[in-house]
């Protein structure tokens, strides 16, 4: 993959802005059409979606170094069907969806980049996914603690419940019976 040289970067760098979020923040809402995409730096940014019940369900959690991309509604410019909220303060690089072909034209090695990045997210998402479906909860739960530790110390234990499919009072069965 090629990289970036230090005047690529420092220019890029110029471009595209880091901003901060307070925990809390919202960055995009359900039902609301993406124009931005992210890459934290700096934080936690969690995906879910909302019922009709209002009842939340955490899809994923994105961390340092980390894109954060809801495919089909960028591409297609329609409605997401997730929000996306930071659980921490965080600092994070936002560039604008609609500037992408401009900076893809300006710098050229941002295309091999982005695609490297997106094979390696899109390989974790199908990786977790079939394994959501053959685990057990128990057996998801401990698959964290085995590949992403510090999601345990950085997310609440209703968001990780929701995550990998119970109640929090489940999840709290199944870390007692593990500790």
């Amino acid at each position: 993959m090629p990289d970036l040289d230090d005047a690529e970067r420092r220019r890029l760098a110029e471009e595209l802005p880091v901003r901060e979020f307070r925990k809390g923040a919202v960055l995009l809402s359900q039902g609301d059409v993406p124009v931005s995409c992210y890459f934290v730096l700096k934080g936690c940014v969690r995906q879910f979606s909302l019922t009709e019940d209002g009842e939340e369900t955490s899809i994923e959690f994105f961390m340092e170094e980390e894109a954060v991309l809801i495919f089909g509604s960028q591409a297609e410019r329609k409605p997401s069907e997730y929000s996306l909220a930071c659980i921490e303060d965080s600092e994070i690089l936002v560039g604008v969806l609609n500037g992408l072909p401009a900076m893809f034209a300006k710098y050229p090695k941002l295309v091999s980049i982005t695609r490297t990045m997106m094979e390696r997210d899109f390989a974790k998402t199908q990786a977790d996914f079939a394994s959501f479906k053959a685990l057990c909860p128990e057996a998801r739960y401990r698959s964290l603690l085995e590949k992403r530790p510090e999601l345990l110390k950085r997310v609440p234990q209703y968001q990780l419940a929701s995550y990998i499919g119970v109640t929090p009072e489940s999840l709290s069965r199944i870390r007692k019976r593990i500790s």
